[in-house]
């Protein structure tokens, strides 16, 4: 990484943008083709802190808060990835950026999923990490932990790092059983996002740790999808999915650390520099 580039990485430029009825905490950081990159569930665009060097050194960089994380306040609306895409299309359109590629882990997976599937000619490439297409392929273990999600665990959460951040950064940290809450709701709804996989218009990579929150052969079942994995890829590449899409599964990792693995950096940049 140049000094220039690594000045960025470790400064970048904060602010508050509003678009779509909601005051967007974004940073900036480096220079050339633009990637939005979106963070997990009670987390911010910190948490891609151990990462943000690799990719600066290729990429401006932009990190968001999405809704009510991090240091962009909640608003009256319900918790709903659908929604926030329509925020981050907002963002692309007031930051005049030409379709730039898109990374988002676990919730952010989610969020950035929907922007390309309801806006695919604002979206370069799209790297889903560590999001599930049906809410039933979570193992059922953890579906019954997150039907627990809600203000009463606030105070089990206390000695996490998420409630610290939220409690360092947040502009209001008493809203912090609120987000619970509002997460909580959206977790309890079953989803399946099969048709709006399917109908993806923009290349797309698919990531999972090997020990995910759902097993691996649920990001397969996506990958086949987008026309993966159902013949063999040829000599000369002919038989890889024709809309240039493709599927990493990250070995050693969990869904607890994919997010800030020099693994993911290399996998996302070797696809989003093809």
């Amino acid at each position: 990484m140049n000094a220039t580039n690594r000045a960025s990485a470790a400064e970048g430029t904060g602010r508050y943008v509003d678009v779509n009825g909601i005051n967007l905490y974004v940073e900036t950081h480096g220079a050339g083709r633009p990637i939005i990159l979106l963070h997990g569930g009670l987390g911010s665009g910190e948490m891609f802190g151990p990462i943000l060097p690799a990719l600066v050194d290729h990429h401006q960089v932009i990190l968001v808060d999405l809704q009510g994380h991090g240091r962009t306040a909640d608003i009256d609306r319900p918790l709903d990835i659908r929604l926030m895409a329509d925020d981050i299309a907002a963002l692309i359109d007031h930051l005049e950026l030409d379709r730039p590629d898109l990374v988002g882990y676990s919730l952010g997976g989610g969020v950035a999923l929907q922007t390309a599937v309801k806006y695919p000619t604002k979206v370069g490439r799209l790297v889903v990490v560590s999001a599930q297409v049906r809410s039933d392929a979570v193992y059922p273990e953890m579906r019954a932990q997150q039907g627990q999600m809600g203000a009463a665990a606030a105070e089990f959460l206390k000695d996490t790092p998420m409630y610290e951040l939220y409690q360092r950064v947040a502009p209001r940290p008493e809203d912090f059983p609120r987000l619970l809450d509002k997460i909580g709701e959206a977790m309890s709804k079953g989803y399946d996002f099969t048709e709006e996989v399917r109908g993806l218009q923009v290349p797309t990579l698919i990531v999972a740790a090997d020990a995910d929150m759902a097993p691996p052969s649920h990001y397969t079942e996506a990958f086949s999808l987008l026309d993966g994995g159902l013949r063999d890829g040829g000599w000369m590449g002919e038989g890889r999915p024709k809309g240039g899409h493709a599927l990493a599964i990250l070995p050693g990792l969990t869904h607890y650390n994919t997010f800030s693995s020099p693994l993911l950096t290399a996998t996302a940049l070797a696809f989003l520099d093809e």
